[in-house]
């Protein structure tokens, strides 16, 4: 009978590892395929499945260089850091104090007066799952102001007088994505904690996590890619001000696979948080939200999800716990339909 035993516990080890083999040929395949019909945008993938790691790249860091880049390379994860925000508003939640459901009026920095129309009205959740309704920040006129750098002429005196002058919610409840919601949350959490921003996310996440290659303000390295926009130009990595919890972070594959392997383990301060961010705060018929996380649910299968894009850099990430798998796809060039129809071939031809 022991002997029976040994031998099944054999052939599980045997069949796990082939399964994981043929997981990551498959993934592998599928960026190589696309990098030959597409040589002129870098690719960086992380992937994790029970713990193991996967990491495959293609293309060079610059076109002047001959340094590839692997999964230490350094790219914009972009609008990815609203999920990173959103975890640390949980970890606030679990710490007794905030809840999701608090009005945001006596949590807002002083230098904003709500209206009396919107005075206990929105609450936390509402922020972070793009339904409080409130105007946001006009990216096509910034862009055109500065097209390297478009929220450089964002100050407090913009958001203080896009909300200060807000008299009505015309569409509170209806989703609309905003930088602005993130920005208050990020004050928000200035104010809960008394550090700023940039402190309080190395402190909860990034040095916890060891996330040594993760960069928030400082981004001059070595081995930092270089961001093209959809027409191939250069462009310039987002230098953050104010609206820093929408988009602040720089970072790589095998950093955010650290970060996907904390949210998958709910012993964690960042899991257990992420358990919060993962309820439903919002439903229509197209989409359901979290915290920051966009929730996709069939048969089988449900799956956690946020995109990110710069100006010149496009990226994705995706979970599903109860399959115990992360991934984590980052591009050298703004390109939305490409990340998507990746993360689409990956899911449909091996995660599903």
């Amino acid at each position: 009978m022991k002997t029976s035993v040994k031998i099944l516990a054999t052939l599980l080890v045997i069949s796990n590892i082939s399964f994981g083999q043929d997981i990551t040929k498959k993934i592998d395949s599928i960026i190589k395929d696309n990098y030959q019909k597409n040589p002129t945008v870098g690719i960086s993938i992380g992937f994790i499945k029970d713990g193991k790691e996967f990491y495959t790249s293609y293309g060079n860091l610059n076109s002047k260089s001959d340094a590839k880049i692997d999964k230490n390379s350094i790219f914009e994860i972009a609008s990815i850091t609203k999920i990173l925000t959103s975890n640390l508003i949980a970890q606030a939640v679990n710490e007794n104090k905030i809840k999701t459901d608090d009005f945001i009026d006596a949590y807002l920095p002083t230098v904003y007066v709500l209206h009396q129309n919107l005075e206990n009205k929105i609450r936390i959740s509402d922020l972070a799952s793009h339904q409080s309704g409130l105007p946001d920040i006009d990216f096509g006129k910034l862009i055109e102001l500065n097209p390297q750098q478009p929220v450089s002429s964002v100050t407090q005196e913009t958001l203080s007088s896009l909300i200060n002058n807000c008299t009505e919610l015309a569409d509170y409840g209806k989703y609309r994505y905003s930088t602005i919601g993130y920005t208050l949350l990020g004050q928000i959490l200035e104010k809960i904690y008394n550090k700023s921003y940039d402190e309080i996310i190395r402190e909860k996440i990034i040095q916890p996590l060891k996330m040594k290659h993760t960069l928030t303000k400082d981004f001059n390295v070595k081995n930092i890619t270089t961001s093209h926009n959809p027409d191939g130009g250069i462009q310039e990595f987002f230098k953050w001000n104010i609206t820093a919890p929408a988009g602040l972070i720089k970072s790589n594959t095998s950093d955010m696979i650290l970060y996907l392997k904390a949210i998958l383990n709910e012993k964690s301060a960042v899991g257990k948080a992420e358990l919060i961010a993962e309820k439903i705060y919002y439903k229509d018929q197209k989409r359901e939200m979290g915290l920051g996380l966009g929730i996709m649910t069939d048969d089988k299968n449900t799956i956690y999800s946020k995109s990110g894009d710069s100006m010149g850099q496009s990226s994705i990430i995706c979970y599903n716990r109860d399959k115990n798998w992360g991934i984590i796809i980052l591009l050298d060039q703004r390109n939305s339909k490409m990340r998507q129809n990746l993360l689409n071939t990956i899911y449909d031809n091996v995660l599903k």
